[in-house]
């Protein structure tokens, strides 16, 4: 783009995006300061500002943190909080199930709300759960986009009261030590209360490491060992702590803590499957804690959850299994525990569409995967879901299926052409999708050109 004198008309032109309004805008503030500038570089430095001061802030995207990154980039809904409308640093679920950055809604429940943004249902709580899922799509995104995503600020602080150790104490005794299975029952439920309700609460697992193990451990004694109530709560108060990221570590050290979880997640209620699986979804934030619940042997219980379990269970399950398999090793296990049959049956199914298109994207990075994925029909499913999905993150994790799938098996070429031919959905989506879609979909579509000129050649 030529450089405008520094006479021509005050304004910005309409094909300056942010990074080209700074630009000038900083060479017009160098003339300026330089001593010898006309009036119209004053004019023409007012315009530019006010420019940029639209394209950043008039669109209501501020980026990473409210930086000029994230506008040059289309970032998905998804990953924009409701609330601000910027990218989130720190996603968090709260009750209605809505996810919003921290900080925005924090100030929302300062303000004296008591309702959900979104889905104007009351809450019964205020209880922030971090949503370790989206933070790691949103840093995903960010790496593929060469921008940074901020640490997550310490939100937590580890002070124990000692009232908070005091109650912790006199609840624990009565688990452990109380003469009858009714006063240990109602210590267990009285416990799994105040872990949910007083998030403070949570870090006094720092000051009484071992509770864990002896918690599990009480279960044994008569009365407690094959009540599905007491396992619920059990497992719902290792969720409740591992919500607090300090004890992430800890439960993960403990040597009862996954099993006791992956023993639930194979033998419980649908309740206790449903939190089993959500607690080691959040422990798996840890890599070393991926590693651990991976060669442990939950992702077999994982998939039969997400096969076979409620919608939430359903849910919780495909959470952590997405998660584990951002650990490479545990994507193998995945592979041979059935994930890619199931997965795929419940796009057939349209029971759980995105989230399964979600895990196929991920693990269609290794080449045998695909081979997989590719066996159960990938191509033509991958195809209906680019056409037929309403969502814009659905469409691109199928078309990044159906990229690895024509990267690797250039046969499958011959079916994509051809229902392009009837849908033209790739060169659809090529115009109107998500930055990461419309790339995919123009290799494709290149890929498919190449290969028309190569048979006319041979011609």
């Amino acid at each position: 783009m030529a450089k405008p004198a520094p006479a021509a008309a005050a304004g910005a032109r309409e094909d300056e995006d942010a990074p080209a309004l700074r630009r000038r805008l900083r060479r017009l503030v160098a003339a300026a300061t330089a001593g010898a500038a006309s009036e119209s570089v004053f004019d023409e430095a007012a315009a530019a500002l006010a420019a940029l001061r639209d394209a950043e802030v008039g669109v209501g995207r501020k980026g990473v943190g409210g930086g000029e990154e994230a506008a040059a980039a289309a970032v998905p809904a998804l990953f924009l909080c409701p609330i601000s409308s910027g990218i989130m640093r720190d996603p968090v679920v709260i009750e209605s199930g809505q996810t919003y950055d921290r900080r925005s809604i924090q100030e929302w429940f300062s303000a004296g709300n008591q309702i959900c943004p979104q889905t104007q249902q009351v809450l019964s709580h205020t209880i922030l759960i971090p949503n370790h899922l989206v933070r790691t799509m949103i840093s995903q995104w960010c790496t593929e986009n060469g921008l940074t995503l901020p640490e997550i600020e310490n939100q937590e602080e580890d002070h124990v009261t000692n009232s908070e150790e005091k109650t912790f104490d006199e609840i624990f005794v009565k688990i452990t030590s109380s003469s009858s299975s009714g006063g240990r029952k109602q210590a267990i439920k009285d416990l799994r209360l105040v872990t949910k309700r007083n998030s403070e609460f949570r870090a006094v697992l720092g000051q009484r490491p071992d509770s864990i193990a002896q918690m599990i451990m009480a279960r044994s004694t008569p009365g407690l060992q094959n009540d599905p109530q007491v396992l619920e709560d059990m497992v719902t108060i290792i969720l409740n702590f591992s919500i607090h990221d300090s004890n992430k570590k800890i439960i993960g050290d403990d040597s009862e803590a996954i099993q006791f979880l992956i023993w639930a997640l194979k033998s419980g209620d649908m309740g206790s499957r449903s939190n089993s699986a959500a607690a080691i979804f959040t422990l798996s934030a840890l890599d070393s804690n991926k590693e651990k619940i991976g060669k442990l042997g939950a992702m077999d219980p994982l998939i039969d959850l997400l096969e076979h379990g409620s919608i939430i269970a359903k849910k919780d399950a495909a959470s952590a299994i997405f998660s584990l398999c951002l650990l490479h090793e545990n994507r193998s296990i995945a592979a041979r525990s059935g994930i890619v049959d199931v997965a795929m049956r419940a796009i057939d199914d349209q029971s759980l569409v995105e989230e399964s298109l979600a895990i196929l994207a991920l693990l269609s990075r290794n080449q045998e995967m695909v081979e997989i994925i590719t066996e159960f029909n990938g191509t033509a499913s991958m195809l209906r879901s680019i056409r037929e999905s309403e969502c814009k993150r659905s469409k691109e994790n199928a078309m990044v299926v159906l990229f690895a799938i024509c990267t690797y098996n250039r046969t499958k070429l011959k079916e994509v052409e051809a229902d392009e031919s009837i849908n033209g959905s790739l060169t659809f989506l090529a115009q109107t999708g998500t930055q990461r879609a419309r790339r995919k979909a123009s290799g494709i579509l290149e890929k498919m050109k190449r290969t028309m000129h190569n048979r006319h050649c041979s011609c």
